[in-house]
């Protein structure tokens, strides 16, 4: 097992397949976008599915969700969500994505294994989506959530940033557009993940201010049949239920303790948690020609020293140097 220093046992694996995007999201990159990786840096199809199967079959990962960067970006998608459906014991096979594009993909996908999406949708209106992501590309997203619903990724998972002062006031319309075409929402806590350093905690919209404002349009109530565990977001029934809400408070009400998570980046470094400043090396490794058993050892080696917080809050805390798009989700 991929066990900490603190009992916590990661299960939960996020693999990004490229740190490339199609968008300059602001809470992400710049406008003009990052030097991306240099291809022969990135793990290959067939490196990716070697650790993968190493980390199923070996170290007990039962989730693999495939992260970017922009996933969609990757050539031959549907043939690896394909070969991680055939590892035994087959994991569960999710997608985290901006959507554009994924109205073509998303039947393959869905024919390859792919279990279900979430999607990356911070605004209903075209001119905030153009100001945020600095593309014209909102009713691409739109029509690749549907796509996902049609293709029965279900459920189709939506997750939102909310900014003080550019998308803050659409908590409501988010939360009515998912409801009417079935989309379970998720609203998340702007993180400091940012590559120009620019985070604020002054300027993020908190759980607390979420709650409150869907509060002011719907009734609200903690939904007692959900187990939170592991699962990073807190579910409310909406209006009794029994379509639901979820609120990820990675910073003011951060779930440390329970997670499960390990991320194996484009270029293969382990990186323990989200906001680790260090990572381990398994691309090196592999490609020295080193064994499953010892990729393994050297797996369980990273995941060990793993923290047992993010310090977001601590005052000597030190945003990563890589930013979201380039750890992946």
């Amino acid at each position: 097992m991929l066990a900490d220093d603190h009992g916590r046992i990661a299960t939960d694996l996020r693999v990004s397949l490229t740190d490339r995007c199609n968008l300059r999201c602001s809470y992400c990159m710049p406008p003009e976008g990052l030097d991306w990786l240099p291809k022969p840096e990135l793990l290959t199809d067939d490196e990716i599915v070697r650790l993968v199967r190493i980390g199923v079959a070996d170290l007990g990962i039962t989730e693999v969700r495939f992260t970017g960067g922009e996933p969609l970006l990757r050539r031959g998608l549907p043939d690896l969500v394909a070969r991680t459906a055939a590892l035994a014991p087959r994991p569960e096979i999710s997608l985290t994505t901006n959507a554009i594009g994924l109205a073509r993909l998303a039947a393959p996908l869905a024919a390859a294994g792919l279990d279900r999406v979430n999607v990356s949708l911070d605004t209903l209106d075209a001119a905030t989506f153009r100001r945020l992501a600095h593309r014209d590309r909102l009713a691409d997203v739109l029509r690749g959530l549907a796509a996902a619903r049609a293709a029965g990724l279900a459920p189709v998972k939506v997750n939102a940033v909310l900014m003080r002062g550019v998308n803050d006031h659409e908590a409501v319309p988010l939360l009515r557009y998912c409801l009417d075409h079935g989309y379970r929402l998720r609203f998340i806590e702007q993180m400091p993940l940012d590559a120009q350093h620019g985070w604020q905690r002054a300027g993020m919209v908190t759980a607390e201010e979420i709650l409150d404002r869907l509060g002011a349009a719907f009734a609200l109530t903690p939904d007692a049949g959900d187990e939170r565990g592991s699962a990073p977001a807190e579910s409310f029934l909406v209006d009794g239920g029994p379509a639901r809400v979820g609120v990820i408070g990675s910073v003011t009400r951060p779930f440390c303790g329970a997670c499960d998570r390990v991320r194996l980046t484009a270029d293969g470094q382990i990186r323990n948690c989200l906001f680790a400043t260090e990572e381990s090396d398994l691309r090196a490794a592999l490609r020295g020609g080193a064994s499953d058993a010892e990729l393994a050892e050297r797996w369980r080696a990273a995941v060990r020293g793993k923290r047992p917080g993010h310090g977001i809050d601590d005052p000597g805390f030190l945003q990563p140097a890589r930013p979201m798009s380039a750890i992946g989700g």
